[in-house]
């Protein structure tokens, strides 16, 4: 069995399983202008032996939506995946070239189109760069696969179900993003604050220096909810929500759901409440 996070050396040991696949999801963030874009040509250049490219800001999304990054439908997202190698019977092993927020979207959306075999790589490729593990300019040579969508449609929250949790004592929102942005020191899309009830657990603080997501109990101590009850997580783009996400799994949390259009739609709706935080 493997485990929903494998470190650098279960991957080094397992590159060569036969049913085994190997994904990059990196997208490039232009520190400057927040700008994002494709990280094909970074993957081109070098990456992890065997690893195909899956893109997040092409056939993963639905490019039709004016939301950046917008879930495909189910049969279009498992079409993508196994054009990639993906089938019903891999094992599948996520990972990017920042702090693995790309590989848990493509994580959460395996998991919502009904696939358990997958996980993310620990610290990701700069993890796998750092300890000077071989790379490669080699492309993917696995052939396409089938992959079958049995979906699980509550793993993913609309904005219709975000606003009724506002009301609702039983729902709970938690916005991943840093503190300067939920608190409104910081606006995002145009507007300071955060979803009404929302509390503040930023998915930076789920990992340490090294990108790795950090021990258990001490995950365990950020989130001291009801695992038992709905809970939703939201962020700007659904990328760091999704991150969140994957850790709240790991804890045990079982009615999880990701707002996967996040602040990038709610934001853009004058109707849609937020809440700035008074010093």
């Amino acid at each position: 069995m493997m485990d929903t996070l494998v470190s650098t050396d279960w991957l080094s040991q397992h590159l060569e399983d036969q049913d085994l696949v190997v994904l990059d999801c990196s997208v490039l963030v232009d520190v400057e202008t927040g700008q994002t874009s494709s990280g094909r040509a970074e993957y081109e250049a070098g990456h992890i032996p065997s690893a195909g490219f899956a893109d997040l800001t092409g056939d993963l999304s639905d490019e039709s939506s004016p939301i950046q990054w917008a879930v495909p439908t189910p049969e279009q997202f498992c079409a993508a995946m196994g054009e990639l190698g993906v089938g019903d019977d891999s094992r599948v092993v996520l990972y990017d070239s920042s702090m693995s927020f790309w590989a848990a979207r493509v994580w959460w959306m395996l998991r919502w189109v009904g696939f358990d075999r997958a996980a993310l790589l620990d610290g990701g490729l700069m993890a796998w760069r750092a300890e000077d593990r071989p790379l490669s300019s080699e492309p993917s040579a696995l052939s396409a696969n089938q992959l079958t969508p049995a979906p699980r449609p509550e793993l993913i929250a609309d904005r219709d179900e975000v606003r009724a949790a506002i009301d609702d004592e039983a729902v709970h929102l938690i916005d991943a993003l840093p503190e300067a942005i939920y608190s409104g020191e910081q606006a995002m899309y145009g507007r300071p604050g955060h979803i009404p009830t929302a509390v503040n657990i930023c998915t930076m603080d789920l990992l340490d220096e090294s990108g790795r997501y950090r021990p258990h109990d001490e995950l365990a101590a950020l989130h001291d909810g009801d695992r038992s009850e709905r809970t939703i997580t939201y962020c700007g783009g659904g990328i760091m929500a999704s991150a969140s996400a994957f850790a709240m799994t790991r804890l045990g949390f079982t009615d999880l759901a990701v707002y996967t259009a996040s602040l990038q739609e709610w934001a853009a709706d004058s109707t849609n409440p937020m809440v700035v935080e008074t010093p």
